[in-house]
């Protein structure tokens, strides 16, 4: 049976420059960056590589990157950091409907904790309503965030354009590139944001590392006490072989990004065409033009995606329902909700994303195996019974 591994918003397949990049620091150079003996420098020497080649990724001044264990940590960093450090300008927050959890759970803690929080609301496809933003922002509002690219159904967001009303108020604006960073050119300046965060993961790197950038003059208080590790801005041992993939990833990506994204947005197109043109009642969810180039989501009547999922699994195809997240909750995906996408049909939410180890021969595959499941799932579907009753 072949194997296809579509769940690349997940998990991404290590490259092996990088691999080759950490193995000395998980072997004979293993030292701490905070040591002052030469194997100490030799591990603080390789922090700073990355550093740079993260930074040179987006555009950035290295010393204005902060390496994390995740995504998920530089998001938290970048909201309750910034907003602990503007406490006296404000309690208001704005962030978009469809941001990942690591920002929305984020704001609403703050606002368990006394902060009012205002969520912008997105059309059919996901992106933001410029117009809403702009009548939400006030002179008490102390941070804006807007992700770049939503990783479940591959909008692109007008980051620029809502940075810029952010700007008119000097408000701090935060957006969430973990999605976006590999694939889609970054340029910190170009885009007018005061922070931004990426994931190692999805830079074809190691787990367990990312990283956040703040212009410099941007007020950030610690989550993390405990050292003077990244300029006191975040206290911890540094994850030295993670961080040296990551910045090898982070190379790799700026090199290869517009043959990479070129290739994987022809795979995605090619499949969104087929399933589209062979499936009834089958939805593409989120832009049809300004989207992410290894995203191609969908939404299938009548059936869900769990079931969909699994039968695809059993044929050697990995994919995920909303995202990987939310993907063991059997509830509608927040993303969805806010696209006001019914929620029986959110319940169909299906995710197929790309990675440079696919082949069209992996789509080809798809297309075979992917119209018998709906066909065998509908067959059991009350719903879809229904619907055939109805149309006679």
């Amino acid at each position: 049976m072949r194997e296809v591994y579509l769940d690349n918003y997940a998990a991404t397949p290590l490259l092996p420059e990088v691999r080759e990049s950490m193995l000395p620091f998980l072997g004979e150079r293993f030292g701490n960056p905070s040591s002052l003996h030469s194997r100490g420098d030799a591990a603080r020497e390789a922090v700073e590589e990355a550093r740079e080649r993260v930074a040179a990724l987006i555009g950035a001044d290295p010393a204005e990157v902060i390496f994390t264990s995740n995504g998920t940590e530089a998001n938290n960093l970048a909201v309750k950091g910034i907003v602990a450090g503007s406490r006296r300008k404000g309690k208001h927050i704005v962030v978009s409907a469809v941001e990942h959890f690591s920002v929305l759970h984020a704001a609403r803690t703050l606002e368990k904790q006394g902060y009012e929080l205002d969520l912008v609301p997105v059309d059919e496809y996901g992106r933001i309503d410029l117009e809403e933003l702009r009548a939400l922002l006030r002179e008490d509002t102390v941070l804006v965030s807007v992700m770049l690219a939503n990783g479940e159904v591959g909008t692109i967001q007008p980051v620029a354009e809502a940075a810029r009303l952010a700007a008119e108020k000097e408000i701090p604006f935060h957006t969430d590139a973990v999605a976006a960073a590999a694939h889609i050119p970054i340029d910190v300046e170009e885009l007018g944001v005061q922070a931004l965060s990426i994931s190692s993961d999805l830079l074809y790197g190691p787990q367990g590392v990312g990283a956040l950038w703040v212009k410099r003059g941007v007020r950030l208080i610690p989550l993390l006490d405990g050292g003077v590790q990244e300029g006191g801005r975040r206290g911890g041992t540094e994850n030295v072989a993670g961080i040296v993939g990551m910045g090898k990833a982070a190379e790799l990506a700026r090199e290869r990004m517009a043959e990479r994204s070129a290739y994987l947005a022809g795979l995605r197109d090619a499949l969104i065409a087929g399933l589209t043109s062979r499936v009834e009642h089958v939805q593409l969810t989120g832009h049809p033009r300004e989207r992410l180039p290894w995203n191609a989501s969908f939404v299938v009547e009548f059936i869900e995606g769990e079931g969909m999922l699994l039968f695809l699994d059993q044929r050697g195809v990995a994919v995920s329902s909303g995202s990987a997240c939310t993907s063991r909750a059997l509830k509608g995906s927040h993303v969805l909700t806010a696209m006001n996408i019914p929620p029986e049909k959110a319940q169909g939410s299906i995710l197929f994303s790309f990675g440079p180890q696919n082949s069209m021969e992996d789509v080809e595959y798809v297309l075979e195996v992917f119209p018998p499941i709906v066909e065998r799932l509908r067959q059991m579907s009350p719903l879809y019974a229904k619907y055939l009753k109805e149309r006679g």
